[in-house]
């Protein structure tokens, strides 16, 4: 609508006429700002949970040089980006975690159906059992005759996970991208979304050290972010990005570097942010393949151990039973 030429105040009440809930309150607000003479970036400032940093630095650049119309569509732009590259990891996770669900659903049937019906027939003909099958037997007993409390115990075991998350969730992210397989994928999109973060700042008009300050906030590993925090003591005293970033050569991978050198060279660093982003972002999608094509056979191997383990534990005394029969 701005870039029609539609007056924000008009385009802001035409969008109050089809808004509902939480998005009606932040147009509301937008309007009773604009109508005192603040900025958009003021009123986006004051829903943090809405819009991040880097978004409303963004706006703000964008108004102070006359171009909100542009930045809206550069953050459009990267907005469905970040959404496709969200959807490529949990795409990448989706068949793991049903692996997890299926084998957690046959446990719980193995226990609640097949080994209460075994047992009876244990206890009744006095037979040794070995060790694993006690264990099944005691799992199975504590799960039937303590079903709701066990339920009570999971949910609300479920919610503190769910809230220590919420307050320390870059603490587990960090604890999740430390595994040995996970750790060079958390850096690669890490080093996707600074790139990407960047080129938007730098679009925009954002000085870069101002642009470095806000897309380090947007990575989760400690070595991206001494990458980052190098390369702005470096252009603060006056040297190139690339000098900054050389010295995290281990971090930041050697053709990224070139990338932003050549954009330097030329004068276009946004532009070179941009292509470091794509090809990143392609490396990620190959590095997810890769890593779901090796965690595919691994967790089935492992999961097929382990329901063979438990179906062994019930057929095993059957089978010592049978011998005893047999040998009389």
């Amino acid at each position: 609508m701005i870039t029609a030429g539609i007056p924000i105040t008009e385009v802001i009440e035409s969008l109050l006429e089809d808004a509902k809930g939480n998005q009606k309150k932040l147009l509301e607000t937008m309007k009773a700002d604009l109508n005192q003479g603040l900025h958009v970036y003021q009123t986006m400032a004051k829903f943090p949970n809405v819009f991040d940093k880097i978004s409303v630095n963004i706006i703000k650049a964008s108004e102070e040089a006359g171009t909100l119309d542009t930045a809206l569509k550069d953050l459009q732009i990267g907005i469905r980006k970040d959404i496709e590259f969200s959807d490529k990891v949990k795409a990448a996770l989706t068949y793991p975690l049903f692996i997890v669900l299926v084998f957690v659903g046959v446990l719980l049937m193995i226990l609640v159906v097949v080994v209460p019906k075994v047992s009876s027939v244990f206890s009744r003909l006095n037979v040794v059992l070995p060790l694993p099958t006690k264990i099944m037997i005691f799992a199975s007993d504590i799960l039937l005759k303590y079903t709701i409390p066990l339920i009570i115990v999971v949910v609300a075991i479920s919610i503190g996970l769910f809230f220590l998350y919420r307050a320390k969730r870059q603490a587990f992210i960090r604890v999740l991208f430390s595994l040995p397989l996970i750790n060079k994928l958390a850096v690669e999109i890490d080093l996707t979304r600074f790139t990407h973060s960047m080129q938007l700042l730098l679009s925009s008009g954002v000085p870069i050290t101002g642009a470095l300050d806000l897309s380090a906030e947007v990575v989760v590993m400690k070595n991206v972010q001494k990458a980052i925090t190098h390369a702005k003591e470096a252009v603060a005293a006056g040297k190139k990005l690339t000098e900054g970033f050389k010295e995290s050569k281990g971090t930041v991978p050697a053709i990224i570097i070139k990338i932003i050198e050549a954009g330097e060279k030329t004068g276009s660093l946004e532009k070179a942010m941009g292509d470091a982003s794509e090809y990143l972002d392609y490396t990620v999608t190959g590095t997810l393949k890769s890593l779901t094509a090796l965690l595919e056979p691994i967790m089935l191997v492992v999961i097929g151990i382990l329901v063979g383990g438990m179906m062994l534990a019930i057929i095993a005394p059957i089978y010592g039973l049978i011998g005893q029969i047999g040998a009389r």
